[in-house]
């Protein structure tokens, strides 16, 4: 069963309306006060082109798994990428789910002043309310049970998860879930990509979830393997109440 499928069946967005955009591999739900999906679909198909752009004279920017530099004519959402993996040390591409979630939130909140923005499991979320964001975590215990509680404050907000046990992205670790809490929503993809590889066991979790190993500008980090949690940052984490 695709991940994504069934934790987009928990996404409520109450009190918005949502809808899907899909182009290539952009695949994003999107809850907003009232129907954007056209503005939506365009913003996603200029900011996939300045980034496909981009990687054809440029193509080491999609291959390297390390970081690189983007050149001084490259698009603002490329040097967002290249910032967040130099960050996270690990390379662009790991960084495009979040940048490009946060790329069309930025543009919808020219016109609304609430979105939530999901692209194979990756947020960007600003809201004017209170907002619960389950954890997934594939077939660990952990899914289902615990969620993050964000405040308007805490928003705009990248909310990003990666894993070594579930889903498509490439991974060298073993996680069932590194989520990460950060702005931009780029930094968030790359770091949680980067703690995500590192963890292999439940003895790592320590060692990956210090102050030194983790960049500037995550504000929070929740990471599980094999039944265990470990938690970094300012998180207000709450119970999931059954049948909800």
């Amino acid at each position: 069963m695709d991940a994504r499928r069934v934790y987009r069946d928990w996404v409520g967005g109450q009190g918005l309306v949502t809808f899907t955009v899909a182009l290539g591999e952009t695949d994003l739900l999107v809850a907003a006060p009232h129907d954007l999906s056209r503005e939506a679909l365009a913003s996603a198909a200029r900011h996939r082109a300045a980034i496909e752009s981009y990687i054809r004279s440029h193509p080491r920017f999609a291959t390297s798994l390390q970081p690189i530099e983007a050149q001084d004519e490259a698009p603002d959402i490329v040097k967002g990428m290249a910032r967040a993996a130099a960050a996270a040390g690990v390379g662009p591409l790991a960084a495009v789910a979040g940048a490009i979630a946060e790329a069309v939130g930025l543009d919808l909140l020219q016109l609304t002043d609430e979105v939530i923005i999901e692209n194979g499991g990756d947020i960007f979320l600003s809201t004017r309310s209170r907002r619960t964001v389950g954890l997934y975590a594939g077939r660990s215990a952990l899914t289902g049970k615990l969620a993050l509680v964000l405040e308007p404050e805490d928003t705009p907000l990248g909310i990003c998860t990666s894993s070594g046990s579930f889903g498509h992205s490439l991974s060298f670790g073993a996680a069932d879930a590194c989520t990460v809490l950060a702005r931009p929503a780029a930094l968030a993809d790359a770091v949680a990509t980067s703690l995500a590889n590192r963890i292999r066991t439940a003895s790592d979790l320590a060692a990956a979830l210090t102050a030194s190993a983790i960049p500037e500008g995550v504000s929070g980090v929740v990471a599980t393997i094999d039944g265990q949690v470990a938690v970094w940052g300012r998180l207000h984490l709450t119970p999931i109440e059954a049948g909800r």
